[in-house]
């Protein structure tokens, strides 16, 4: 699967679903699922070194701020079809796209992150690796 190095508070932003935008200097014509992997630069509140979700990218819009070009990564709501946890993964980063075998990569047991089932598995797996 193709991944994705941020920092680790905009990838804690992308899972809890309130970050629905990546923005990047550079486009890619990739759509799809996108592995987002924290980067290890340690930051409070936040899991560091690890995957924990894989956004869909659903398109990719050039912006313009006044001084420089950036492009929007449109990230798919986390719900059936779109983006999805996954067990938490932990993962080196790199510059750009970069590829991890899809065999490592374990969905979690349920479709909707924010049910009730969500909230024991982020308290199992994802709370103990916070920072």
């Amino acid at each position: 699967m193709k991944a994705l190095s941020i920092h680790p508070e905009y990838g804690m932003e992308i899972l809890s679903g309130t970050k629905t935008e990546e923005y990047r200097t550079w486009t890619t014509k990739y759509r799809g699922d996108l592995l987002i992997c924290n980067s290890a630069k340690k930051t409070r509140g936040s899991v560091v070194g690890h995957a924990l979700c894989v956004a869909k990218i659903t398109g990719i819009e050039e912006r313009y701020d006044g001084e420089q070009k950036y492009y929007a990564w449109m990230i798919a709501p986390f719900e059936e079809g779109g983006s999805y946890w996954i067990e938490p993964l932990k993962v080196k980063g790199q510059l750009k796209l970069f590829n991890v075998d899809d065999r490592l990569i374990k969905p979690a047991p349920f479709t909707n992150p924010f049910s009730k089932a969500g909230e024991q598995w982020y308290q199992e797996k994802i709370a103990p690796l916070i920072y």
